[in-house]
């Protein structure tokens, strides 16, 4: 079994976290992440230190690592600076925007309102956030591209928080409505850039005032039986 790499364990925590496996506040204990990953300690501690730079895991002293749990003010910071940048990745993607490219946005949609009609919200979230980094990853702004890849982890865990809990959530009401998706996407076939634009700037305004600024409580996370 080739040993996993920093990267690796990296990607796994991140995608553990935009799946809603990792709830904010879950402590993550060195040695057992180290146990589970099947590496030594020394190697998960660069990994947190790099999640906590992208303010997704809390360090503290004496008391170690957590998942971040946003407050309000960082939500709503959140939300405003993907309003500024997104319409401007919308209106770059575009301008250069392939039929493959428009395809995996379809795919994305049609994937988020499988996990829907299934029930399974913590995948129609992921699948949502996949689908603006498409649009991001394939924009030709690679700066903007990686500040939206850390809001868009930072916006799981904020819709973790402060989304209705999943088993009260409704179609439309937990994360990016695949209504809206499925606009933008016309729009991007129109090669409408102004269009998109508005509608990705109402769209990310419609998520966030669907937030209730009520935390709910989540069960401890195994982290043994998550990543081994």
């Amino acid at each position: 079994m080739t040993p996993l790499s920093d990267q690796d364990i990296y990607e796994r925590m991140v995608s553990a976290i935009l799946d809603h496996r990792l709830p904010p506040g879950t402590k993550l204990v060195e040695d057992r992440l180290a146990e589970a990953f099947g590496v030594s300690r020394t190697r998960i501690r660069p990994v947190l230190v790099r999640l906590a730079n992208e303010q997704v895991v809390t360090l503290t002293p004496n008391r170690g690592a957590s998942i971040a749990q946003p407050s309000e003010q960082e939500a709503r910071e959140v939300f405003e600076v993907r309003r500024m940048i997104e319409p401007t990745l919308v209106e770059r993607f575009i301008t250069s925007a392939t039929t493959a490219n428009i395809q995996s946005l379809t795919r994305c949609i049609r994937d988020e309102e499988a996990a829907r009609a299934a029930g399974d919200m913590r995948r129609a979230i992921r699948l949502s956030g996949d689908f603006h980094l498409h649009i991001a990853d394939h924009a030709g702004h690679a700066t903007l591209g990686r500040v939206l890849r850390e809001l868009v982890s930072r916006t799981s865990l904020i819709l973790m928080t402060y989304s209705a809990p999943h088993h009260l959530a409704r179609e439309d009401a937990t994360a990016c409505g695949c209504q809206e998706h499925r606009a933008l996407l016309s729009a991007i076939k129109l090669r409408d850039p102004r269009e998109a634009a508005r509608l990705m700037r109402e769209h990310l305004e419609r998520l966030e005032s669907q937030l209730s600024f009520a935390p709910t409580r989540e069960s401890a996370t195994d982290l043994m039986q998550l990543f081994s």
